[in-house]
């Protein structure tokens, strides 16, 4: 099997479950604490460390690593036919992965940052907060723009060669527009995500089961 072909396989499944245990966590352990009382959040965070670096951990610094293979392994599979195509989608592939890890980045030091706070200076800590999470959620989490772009390009040069398989390609240019939606409604990133472990799932499967002949 292609070298390429397995590590992008591989990266893929990796990608997916990044986001399905950071889905998962969000859902079940922190975000139902971050609706409630904005004290009773900051508690959290400074009471569970390892569950808030663990959570980042996998979700960004897992999906961005991922992301790299992901974006090398298809740019060695599908630039070929289309060169300038896949060129455009890596670029935006390797600035995503790059994003996530500065947003990761960050929301290890604020945790840091509002535990400090809150144990020193509780008063201070909400509008704290509000300045932080507005500066990850401007750099990664409050759209999916550049992810989206990286998908939908990849897709389309794999539509114009039969790269991937149709179903998967169309998928992932629909993904693409879910992407887009993004920037007019932030909630849709829970779908985005939800879409991006079934695409990644899909075409981890693909390189992993399928012999394709790739020039160097």
């Amino acid at each position: 099997m292609n070298t390429f072909q397995k590590a992008g396989g591989m990266a893929a499944l990796a990608h997916a479950f990044a986001y399905l245990v950071g889905i998962i966590l969000a859902v079940t352990l922190i975000f139902p604490v971050l609706n409630g009382n904005p004290d009773g959040y900051f508690e959290y965070v400074r009471d569970n460390p390892v569950l808030m670096h663990t959570w980042i951990l996998i979700t960004y610094w897992g999906s961005a690593v991922s992301v790299v293979f992901m974006a090398l392994a298809l740019y060695h599979r599908l630039n070929t036919r289309s060169p300038l195509i896949m060129q455009a989608a890596t670029v935006f592939g390797l600035i995503w992965a790059g994003l996530i890890i500065a947003s990761a980045n960050l929301m290890l030091n604020d945790f840091r940052v509002i535990t400090e706070l809150f144990t020193n200076d509780p008063s201070l800590t909400p509008t704290a907060w509000t300045i932080l999470e507005a500066v990850e959620n401007g750099i990664i989490s409050g759209n999916e723009l550049v992810g989206s772009l990286w998908v939908s390009l990849v897709c389309l040069a794999a539509l114009r060669q039969n790269g991937l398989t149709r179903p998967l390609a169309t998928l992932g240019v629909t993904l693409g527009v879910v992407g887009l939606v993004t920037l007019v409604f932030p909630e849709a990133c829970f779908v985005f995500g939800l879409c991006m472990v079934i695409w990644s799932i899909w075409l981890g499967v693909e390189f992993l089961q399928t012999k394709v002949e790739v020039a160097a």
